[in-house]
């Protein structure tokens, strides 16, 4: 089981040009992934993209690109000629005008703007991406080493906060019969108080404890529950990701325990569907950041 929060970084060097990869990612809804590149290395974005599709099902990731080329061929100074001797006749023009000497040297002139232009050559394409492909490979396995170790320990968490929930469901259950005995019991007692000369209609009574029986039965909701809970440890097994799979379990086990608290006439059984819904939200909280 993988977490979607995770960091990964690495560098691969050749014939004067090294790239530096940096992944991190956190959880989100779907896979969205965010590359921030030098408008020169654009040509890389599909390439990183596709790979990292191919390796991750959801998460929010970003991806940092160093890249440096310290080839001679790297770069080209061009002399802007006109420029320059336009520079030149310039400065005779005022020696002339001020009657001064010209001492102009040529690191005067070539030092004045755009006189030299400094631009990048265009990079030898697959050269740069055969280095990406190394250096995004070892980073994707880096991060991907570390969410599965932080998915390892969730899924302990998880397994521990489920074996929780299921003593609940089992303590639920055994208070279950007593609600109806108890109701019975009371109902019995206030009739009597209410009829102390008329005959208790037991048959009556009967009804209305069956009615109620009825209304605050709570077994179907407590199967379902053992089932989700079941389903959820099952699920936290599988090698596929299953964030989505976890987070509907989640919310359906969520929508047992309501319709058991909003059925429940006993404080017992309020305070452990209270504690259920504790955990469930444990649960729901963890499972945001599975894959």
């Amino acid at each position: 089981m993988q977490s979607m929060t995770g960091y990964g970084r690495a560098s691969a060097a050749a014939d004067g040009r090294e790239i530096t990869v940096e992944l991190k990612s956190v959880n989100h809804r779907f896979l969205d992934i965010n590359i921030r590149l030098y408008r020169s290395l654009g040509f890389l974005e599909d390439t990183i993209r596709t790979k990292l599709q191919g390796a991750l099902s959801r998460g929010h990731v970003d991806v940092y690109l160093q890249y440096k080329n310290t080839r001679e061929d790297a770069r080209d100074v061009t002399l802007n000629e006109a420029l320059a001797s336009a520079y030149k006749r310039a400065f005779d023009k005022a020696a002339e005008v001020s009657g001064l000497s010209s001492d102009i040297a040529l690191s005067h002139l070539i030092a004045q703007p755009d006189v030299l232009t400094l631009s990048e050559r265009e990079e030898d394409q697959e050269a740069v991406k055969a280095l990406l492909m190394e250096a995004l490979g070892k980073a994707l396995t880096e991060l991907i080493a570390m969410r599965g170790a932080e998915g390892e320990r969730m899924k302990n968490d998880l397994l521990a906060h489920a074996e929780l929930l299921e003593e609940i469901v089992g303590k639920t259950a055994a208070l279950a019969p007593g609600v109806v005995t108890e109701y019975r019991d009371r109902l019995r007692q206030r009739m009597e108080e209410l009829l102390k000369e008329v005959p208790l209609d037991e048959a009556r009574l009967v009804n209305e404890v069956a009615f109620f029986a009825d209304r605050c039965a709570i077994d179907e909701e407590l199967a379902r529950l053992r089932s989700h809970i079941e389903q959820f440890r099952d699920m936290l097994l599988e090698e596929q990701p299953v964030g989505r799979k976890l987070d509907f379990i989640v919310q359906e086990m969520n929508r047992e325990m309501n319709t058991i608290a909003s059925k429940a006439s006993n404080k017992d059984v309020t305070a452990q569907a209270v504690e259920g819904k504790s955990e469930i939200e444990k649960l729901r909280e963890q499972v945001q950041n599975i894959e």
